[in-house]
């Protein structure tokens, strides 16, 4: 593929700004809070996120990204870029307050860099197949983003979705393929979606490009508010390890309002750039369907899946879970370790609402998985019982745990593979393979793996009380000191 050249007129390159906070509780029970869909494999070996880095790795179009998360997923974000040799300004935002705010901030970081950045918004858990399409795309915008113009991505439908925004495209912005947007339309019923496809409206993309300084310029006069709180958290942002954390008085300041209602459905100088790029957001598990690849009867099968005698199914299969289907026709099958949605195709976009029963319920799997990720590595369940559990721990060589103590359980650590160097009441000694450690109640310990491979061991615990809150932190690497923080 040929390098693209920078537009005429513009700084050498845009400033990717990745957003990357949503939880995404359509597609559960893959995506959790714990764990939402732009970290996870759902189309492709790689994560939505990782996808995204990769569609702005032109070093020639494209400078160093800023990545807007929260502190939750702060440690996975920098896993996902390490994985992908990518380095990034990773911001992370105190509170949720939607889309708003967080272009606000994304404009005033790339203003800092350059008073005539344009940036370029990008959600963390869309799919593009296109590559060279969407590259071409960001060309195209950014030259009608130098005039002034806020530039959003229009996609070309080829079936009338209800689930999409729509755009009414205008008249041809001279000297460009753009079009000025004549009015954002939101999520129509069956019979409006058809009028809009006859009609040649767009699917709103929801990923925007634009001069830093127009955005702010827009935001200010729509949202005074916003820009303000925005101007604040970057002014009191501080430096935590490998993070930029915003302030959080002045961005709580922030009104909780998406972007396209605080400005772009606003804006006089809203454009849109029709782009066939072979996108989806993916937002439920039929979206999936779609953009997967299918056999001859329209099935598609991630994992361990039987099907017979079926059509348009998909089977979302993990952790090793034999799925079988037999006879059945339109349906979704997603099986993981510890929950099973089965649900109608036609009926995707109610598993929100189905979360939303379960947390009512005080279920747990609404929002945890059963594979709990630290910067260190991550721990799974295995077993429970009354006054027992035991756990899978998996610790990335070189990493670490907190020196820590428990006042209710004591612990059992058996080393399955690698070796490990375990810290108890100031003594240190290395267990290897098929060797184990005790830690008694109220010992002060730390598991760190010191070896080149990854660390495997199962724990069990034992104690009247066995909650993650049982933990005091006395010492830790990712600066996460006093009781769990869950994070």
């Amino acid at each position: 593929m040929s390098s693209p050249q920078s537009p005429a007129g513009l700084s050498p390159k845009i400033v990717p700004v990745i957003m990357c906070g949503g939880a995404g509780t359509r597609l559960w029970p893959v995506s959790r809070e714990s764990m939402p869909k732009q970290f996870v494999p759902l189309v492709g070996r790689q994560s939505t996120f990782q996808q995204v880095l990769g569609r702005i790795a032109e070093p020639a179009l494209f400078s160093r990204p800023i990545v807007i998360t929260n502190a939750e997923f702060r440690f996975l974000v920098a896993e996902q870029l390490r994985e992908c040799a990518v380095e990034a300004d990773i911001v992370l935002e105190p509170m949720r307050r939607d889309s708003g705010p967080a272009v606000a901030v994304a404009a005033v970081l790339a203003a800092e860099r350059d008073p005539e950045a344009v940036a370029l918004v990008l959600a963390a858990d869309h799919v593009v197949r296109k590559q060279e399409e969407f590259l071409a795309a960001c060309q195209q915008a950014a030259a009608v983003a130098a005039e002034g113009r806020i530039v959003t991505f229009g996609i070309r439908p080829d079936y009338p979705a209800v689930n999409y925004g729509y755009i009414r495209p205008g008249h041809k912005l001279d000297g460009s393929s753009a079009l000025a947007v004549d009015a954002f339309v939101e999520k129509p019923n069956a019979a409006e979606a058809a009028g809009y496809v006859k009609e040649k409206y767009l699917w709103n993309s929801g990923n925007f490009l634009f001069k830093a300084r127009v955005m702010l310029d827009e935001i200010a006069r729509f949202e005074p508010a916003m820009a303000e709180a925005a101007k604040g958290a970057v002014a009191g942002m501080t430096r935590d390890l490998d993070f930029q954390r915003l302030a959080a008085e002045p961005f709580a300041r922030a009104p909780k309002k998406a972007i396209d209602y605080a400005v772009m459905e606003r804006t006089k100088l809203a454009a849109v750039v029709p782009a066939d790029i072979g996108w989806s957001d993916i937002g439920s598990w039929n979206a999936v369907w779609e953009v997967l690849d299918h056999d001859a009867h329209g099935n598609v099968a991630n994992g361990e899946a039987v099907l017979l005698g079926s059509r348009n199914v998909l089977v979302h299969s993990e952790e090793s879970v034999l799925t079988t289907i037999v006879g059945l026709d339109n349906l979704l099958v997603i099986a993981t370790g510890d929950a099973v949605l089965v649900a109608a195709r036609d009926k995707a976009e109610e598993v929100k609402a189905l979360v939303e029963e379960l947390k009512a319920r005080n279920r747990r799997e609404a929002v945890e998985h059963r594979r709990i990720y630290r910067p260190w590595g991550y721990y799974q369940g295995i077993d429970a019982g009354a006054r027992y559990q035991v756990k899978r721990i998996v610790v990335k060589p070189g990493s670490k745990l907190s020196l820590q103590k428990h006042f209710h359980r004591a612990e059992h650590w058996v080393v399955v593979k690698g070796t490990a160097e375990v810290t108890v009441d100031g003594k240190v000694e290395t267990v290897h393979e098929n060797e184990s450690v005790y830690i008694p109640i109220g010992g002060v310990h730390r598991l760190a793996n010191p070896g080149k491979i990854p660390l495997e061991l199962v724990e069990v615990q034992v104690g009247s009380y066995l909650g993650e809150d049982d933990i005091v932190r006395l010492d830790d690497a990712y600066g996460r000191l006093g009781t769990v923080d869950q994070a």
